[in-house]
Formats: C-alpha cells, sequence, structure tokens
C-alpha cells in the first residue's frame, strides 16, 4: 500500500517548515511569492491532499453541510436536494441528506447528529417543529437556511415558494370554471406551506365576493393514501361537491384513486388541482392541473444563501442575517381541471 503523503513529507521535500505549507494551503499572508510557488509544485509533485481533519483545524470548518428533508421520497425534496447539492458540491462542500419521514421527534434527533457533526451550516426544508424548538435549532447552529417555512421572530434566512399565491391561483381557476363547492386536502397542519396554501384558498373565495364552508378544509398526511382517504371524507361529507385542490400532487393522486373507487369522471363529475407539478403530473390519465413551484431553484438558491451566511469574515457580520428568498409559481392547465 502506498504511504500516504503528509504535511512534514511536503516540508522537508520543499525546505520549508510545516507552518510555512501551512500558510500556501491555507493561502494565508507571510510567504514570499517565490517560496509559495515551489512549495505549490512539490504539493503537486507529491500528490498531497490535505485531510479534511487537518484543514479544519486551522479552518475550524468541517467541509460539510446538513440538507434536512421531510419526506426525501417526495419528488418535490428531491429536486430541491439536486439544486442545493449542485451548489454546494461547486463550492467544494460534502452534504449530508438527512430524511425526517414528517417526525417532529426524528427532526430534533437529525439536528442533534448534524450538530455533533459539527456541519458548518444546515439547510432545513419545511421544518413541522414548534415554533419554539425551530428557535432552539437556529440559535444553536452556526448557520441556518429555512426553506418553505418561516420564523415569527424573523431572525433567520429563509428560501421559499410563494405558496399563498399558488393556492389562490389554484382556486381561482376552479371557480372561474364554475365551481363553487371546492374541497381542499390540506395536507399536515403542523406545515407552513399548508397554512400559507389555505390563506391562499381563502383569498380567492374572497376576491370572488363567495362564502365557503370551513369544513371544506381536511388536513391530511401529504402522501397519496392521505389523499385518497381525505377525498373519500370530503365526498362523503358534501355530495355536491364538484372540486378538489390537493396540498401537493401525490394528495391528488389519492385523490384521483378515490374518484376512479367512486365510479366518478374526472374532470366531468369532479375537478383536481394539486401542486408542485412533479413529473407524474403530467404521466397520469388524465394529466394533472396544478401548481408548478421552481423546486431545483429554490433548492439552489437555498444553498448559495447559506454559503454566503458560512463565508461571512470572522471580523465582519452578516449584513443580512434574516434574508428572505421567495420564488413566484404558476398554475399550469392540464385535463384534470381545464
Amino acid at each position: 500500500m502506498t504511504k500516504r503523503v503528509t504535511i512534514n513529507d511536503v516540508a522537508r521535500e520543499a525546505n520549508v517548515s510545516t507552518m510555512t505549507v501551512s500558510r500556501v494551503l491555507n493561502d494565508k499572508e507571510g510567504v514570499s511569492s517565490a517560496t509559495r510557488q515551489h512549495v505549490q509544485a512539490v504539493i503537486e509533485r507529491l500528490g498531497y491532499r490535505p485531510s479534511n481533519i487537518a484543514r479544519g483545524l486551522v479552518t475550524k470548518r468541517t467541509g460539510t453541510l446538513g440538507l434536512v428533508v421531510p419526506d426525501v421520497s417526495n419528488p418535490f425534496f428531491s429536486e430541491v436536494a439536486r439544486g442545493a447539492e449542485h451548489v454546494a458540491y461547486a463550492e467544494g462542500y460534502n452534504v449530508f441528506l438527512c430524511n425526517t419521514e414528517e417526525d417532529t421527534e426524528r427532526e430534533l434527533a437529525v439536528l442533534k447528529s448534524l450538530d455533533e457533526k459539527r456541519v458548518d451550516g444546515v439547510v432545513l426544508c419545511s421544518s413541522r417543529l414548534e415554533e419554539s424548538d425551530l428557535e432552539a435549532v437556529v440559535a444553536r447552529h452556526p448557520a441556518v437556511v429555512l426553506v418553505n417555512r418561516r420564523l415569527e421572530s424573523g431572525n433567520v434566512g429563509v428560501a421559499m415558494i410563494n405558496d399563498e399565491r399558488g393556492a389562490q391561483a389554484a382556486t381561482q381557476h376552479l371557480l372561474q370554471a364554475g365551481h363553487r363547492v371546492i374541497g381542499f386536502s390540506a395536507g399536515p397542519s403542523t406545515s407552513h406551506s399548508s397554512r400559507q396554501r389555505v390563506k391562499g384558498y381563502r383569498a380567492a373565495f374572497t376576491a370572488a365576493g363567495l362564502s365557503y364552508d370551513p369544513g371544506w378544509i381536511r388536513h391530511c398526511p401529504p402522501i397519496v393514501e392521505g389523499g385518497r382517504q381525505t377525498a373519500q371524507a370530503l365526498l362523503n361529507d358534501y355530495p355536491e361537491l364538484t372540486a378538489l385542490f390537493c396540498y401537493n400532487d401525490l394528495v391528488a393522486v389519492g385523490a384521483l384513486q378515490t374518484c376512479a373507487d367512486l365510479g366518478l369522471r374526472v374532470p366531468e363529475d369532479v375537478a383536481v388541482v394539486g401542486c408542485d407539478d412533479i413529473p407524474l403530473a403530467a404521466l397520469i390519465t388524465p394529466p394533472l392541473t396544478t401548481i408548478r413551484g421552481p423546486r431545483y431553484e429554490l433548492g439552489r438558491q437555498a444553498m448559495q444563501l447559506l454559503l454566503s451566511k458560512i463565508n461571512v469574515c470572522p471580523d465582519e457580520t452578516d449584513q443580512n442575517p434574516c434574508t428572505e428568498i421567495v420564488l413566484q409559481p404558476e398554475l399550469v392547465v392540464r385535463a384534470s381541471a381545464s
């Protein structure tokens, strides 16, 4: 086995001190241009690669980041993760991708583990934590950016999609098509996105000068089975219902299954609208009308915001600790609610 080249080997070969090699590696002052070039040539010739542990002792960083999502199997979050990881990789960071399974206890455990690993920062997607627990997380970690979640205190960077506007556009589309009894399978009650979408749903009725029954709004798990069960309950309780707006496209798939089980035609008997525009949305029958959010861009901008916070010089302060990036969604009309 080839012996690993160490900083001592480089110093001995270059006939300089290990301190000089360290200064060159970390681009510090105090080394002449000629010596710097000589040491860099030796590093290249010997194939020396500093370990992250050794580098971390100097920089106080680990070169690692945490990316926490509530459901890695949901195509929305996999695309957010792809955008975030691409940015991190380009900047030389490794990313720990953590899945919480929509479980707040697991979310807290994951964040504690990342803290113990001394990651340089965390992108936390769609946190289900209570406000006080989330405040504690932000206070504990060196750098945090939230995705699709705000804190009332406003003391953390945020990247989000305008869920209220998206939900209002979806509901408006259904109202303009003549629907007046519109059920809303609203996702988890702990979800910030759900709360924003409920606001948008209500705003569409208000803007149209129409009333709605609060019973039309039902919270549910953000998965196919959650959509199936909630659609069943809404259609049982409100036989006059002619449209379903769903928290995400997976919930909408469940709603489509229920309609098929009940012999209801989509969109002739019940129109169905989802959210997120995951790849499946265009492939199912009928193709799903949905709200498209820029998922990849959301992940990319969240990670860029995190890295900007990490890279603030030690003798400077972050001038924009509460930066909020809001991306706008768009309505994609397909056959399920044309």
